[in-house]
């Protein structure tokens, strides 16, 4: 029996040092956004019913999951940790939204972005810079941004939520 748990200790162990270390490896934030900020920056974006909107470091993929099921989107999620992807494909098939929702493990910087009509990013203001620099040069006309907790440089926002800190752009 002490084998046994043992064993359940270091699963537990690798899984929460996969949470935690491999978005940290890219530079990504632990910390997740609040429902209501979440909401909110969905609403600004005024999203129509299956458009396409992109999460980049998705984590466990609640923006996904409200996306899909509260608004009608196709979502997609790119996330690094393995263990966010494996939570994410988890929430989003519980609360019914799998057909609408793709994971997508890897870099969110060696993804194609062609086809999103809405773009969320809740990262640092390191990454600033090199997204925009995607941004610009993936997006189609009309598609939108929703930062959150940063903004883009040479980006003129359409809207500023001073509150909540979020920045939605329309290239």
């Amino acid at each position: 029996m002490q084998i046994l748990f043992g064993i359940l200790a270091i699963f537990i162990i690798v899984i929460a040092l996969f949470w935690i270390l491999v978005p940290a490896f890219y530079g990504l934030p632990p910390i997740s956004s609040r429902n209501e900020r979440i909401r909110r920056a969905l609403e600004l974006a005024n999203p129509q019913v299956g458009e396409r909107l992109y999460d980049l470091g998705s984590g466990h993929g609640r923006v996904l999951v409200m996306a899909a099921k509260e608004f009608g989107l196709n979502a997609v999620g790119i996330e690094a940790g393995p263990v966010q992807c494996a939570v994410s494909w988890v929430n989003a098939f519980r609360n019914g939204v799998r057909s609408q929702v793709r994971i997508e493990a890897g870099d969110f910087y060696k993804s194609n972005l062609i086809d999103a009509d809405i773009v969320f990013a809740y990262l640092t203001s390191d990454h600033a810079n090199r997204l925009q620099e995607k941004l610009s040069r993936e997006l189609k006309p009309g598609a939108r941004v929703l930062t959150v907790s940063f903004d883009l440089p040479g980006w003129d926002a359409v809207f500023f939520d001073r509150e909540q800190l979020i920045y939605l752009y329309k290239k």
